[in-house]
């Protein structure tokens, strides 16, 4: 027979930030089962307080998978500093956001499909929590900000008094990335080719549309 897997006790709460520590706990079980199917009840007894403790912070579930999307993002978005840190050249910094935005994607999936996917949204697709929305918009201005510096050094065919060619042109990039990582993520990917090719021919073709644009 199988073993069973066997979950950490929780450790018991004593004092500080509840909320922090609720928000990562849930953050640990998305990342250990990959799924956000748990209920809060579970959120409490792994993170050692009364079943009704997390109430005072998030009155339904909905909202503190909300918070642990932001939580995602707001990694996201430190991952894409920490990539870009030190490089002035607007080809490699675009480099190393596509590398580092798959590489995040496929490091904890089911993050990554909490954040992007419709989870969140209970009246519609446009209906997320603005937490989230704000997280998510931070973490794409670092990319934003890649593709206006380089606009205005010239080497992208972007231009440098237009934020709305501007924000074409980084999304349009953002959406290759996303759509790779889900290929990657759902394992679509075509036979005999790995997500490391993908990533450097994407890289190579937005590129070349960023100079020719």
């Amino acid at each position: 027979m199988p073993k069973k897997i066997r979950r950490p006790e929780p450790k018991p709460y004593h004092h500080g930030d509840l909320r922090r520590a609720l928000i990562e706990t849930a953050l640990q079980l998305v990342t250990q089962d990959q799924d956000w199917t748990f209920s809060l009840r579970e959120v409490a007894r792994r993170a050692g307080v009364s079943h009704r403790a997390p109430y005072n912070h998030f009155p339904e579930k909905q909202d503190l998978l909300g918070a642990v999307a932001v939580v995602g993002f707001e990694k996201l978005r430190d991952g894409l500093l920490r990539a870009t840190a030190g490089n002035a050249a607007p080809e490699a910094l675009v480099e190393a956001i596509g590398r580092t935005y798959v590489r995040l994607g496929l490091e904890n999936p089911a993050l990554y499909r909490l954040m992007f996917g419709p989870a969140l949204a209970e009246a519609g697709p446009g209906d997320r929590p603005t937490s989230a929305k704000l997280a998510g918009r931070q973490a794409r201005e670092v990319l934003d900000d890649v593709i206006a510096r380089g606009a205005r050094s010239g080497v992208f065919a972007v231009s440098p008094d237009d934020p709305k060619d501007q924000i074409l042109a980084a999304h349009v990039f953002w959406s290759a990335l996303h759509g790779l990582t889900m290929l990657a993520i759902d394992d679509l990917m075509a036979p005999g080719v790995t997500v490391d090719e993908m990533i450097e021919r994407l890289l190579r073709t937005e590129i070349k549309g960023l100079r020719q644009a």
